[in-house]
């Protein structure tokens, strides 16, 4: 897993608390507290519904918070959020350029919006970075998923933005691209652009040098990949031998067992305790299962953060009951 780049006393490229949005009665951010040192991929991971798009948007100066305060690049969220727009790169979740005109058209577009000097040299310059200049005159229409992505980066980066805000950036694309599109994104936070990125990908999470997850608009964890799978409390073994299918529909039966994956050819079998994941694998050790602990995968904690924010949720509802 990546560390982060940044010192401890790294300015702070993002500086928020309490945010807060409704929309009517539902509250879709709840509260949160978000710091962001400069240089870092900084990853939001959380169900759909969660608040991360809306998250963003707040940062940008796109939303309005209803509660909260804080700073982005240094520039107060409410009151300055023209000039915050103007520093930053957004990557919306769909791909948002025209599909009628080419590569070069698009960015010579979205250069002359930003009033990019020296439009030509700036847009050359950027199909250069991320290969694009094979397909300078190629309608954005007739591109690929993974050539359409590397397009709309190409136009958050034409005006040399401090942050780059990326919303699902790589949904519907294939693995070779992702992994392509992910070694650009740390080429470019190795040079000092702040990087915020919200994905569903386990193996992307585990990209960022640090994540927030969020559940209904509330932070439920926040730190390194590693250190969020150091804190989870989960225990985990692989089970390995005949009629798993069978095996996982018994385990995922028993009280206290978080999670069952099957996995190759083996079953992860995940639990918060390890005497309850002990016992429920027992009766396989003693007919000749294969056993084998194991450290739980990125996945198993995202189940788990699952089950915790349902749990938190639970709980508050019934404090305001009771």
């Amino acid at each position: 897993m990546p560390e982060p780049v940044s010192p401890p006393s790294a300015p702070l490229a993002v500086d928020v608390r309490g945010l807060t949005k409704r929309f009517g009665t539902q509250t879709v951010v709840d509260h949160i507290d978000i710091q962001v040192p400069a240089g870092l991929i900084y990853g939001f991971l959380g169900p759909n519904g969660s608040g991360k798009t809306t998250t963003l948007r707040m940062l940008c100066g796109l939303l309005t918070p209803d509660g909260g305060e804080g700073s982005c690049l240094g520039l107060d969220i409410r009151t300055d959020a023209a000039r915050i727009k103007n520093q930053i790169g957004y990557m919306t979740q769909r791909f948002s350029y025209y599909d009628d005109l080419t590569v070069t058209e698009n960015l010579d577009f979205v250069a002359r919006a930003y009033q990019v000097p020296d439009r030509r040299k700036a847009v050359a310059a950027v199909m250069k970075d991320l290969d694009l200049t094979p397909r300078r005159d190629v309608m954005a229409g007739h591109l690929s998923g993974g050539w359409k992505q590397r397009l709309a980066l190409a136009a958050c980066l034409i005006h040399d933005p401090k942050l780059l805000l990326l919303d699902e950036p790589t949904a519907g694309v294939d693995p070779e691209a992702r992994r392509s599109f992910w070694n650009e994104i740390h080429s470019i936070a190795a040079r000092g652009v702040t990087v915020l990125v919200t994905t569903h990908y386990m193996d992307e999470v585990e990209r960022c040098h640090s994540i927030t997850y969020i559940a209904e608009g509330n932070v439920v964890t926040t730190g390194t990949p590693r250190e969020i799978i150091g804190q989870s409390r989960l225990k985990a073994a692989a089970l390995a031998g005949p009629d798993l299918e069978d095996a996982a529909q018994a385990l995922r039966a028993l009280p206290g067992i978080a999670s069952v994956a099957a996995l190759g050819g083996r079953l992860v079998v995940a639990a918060r305790v390890q005497t309850v994941l002990d016992d429920a694998l027992a009766p396989y050790r003693a007919r000749g299962y294969e056993v084998e602990a194991v450290a739980p995968s990125f996945e198993d904690v995202f189940v788990e953060l699952i089950h915790v924010a349902d749990e938190q949720r639970a709980a508050k509802r019934a404090g305001v009951t009771s």
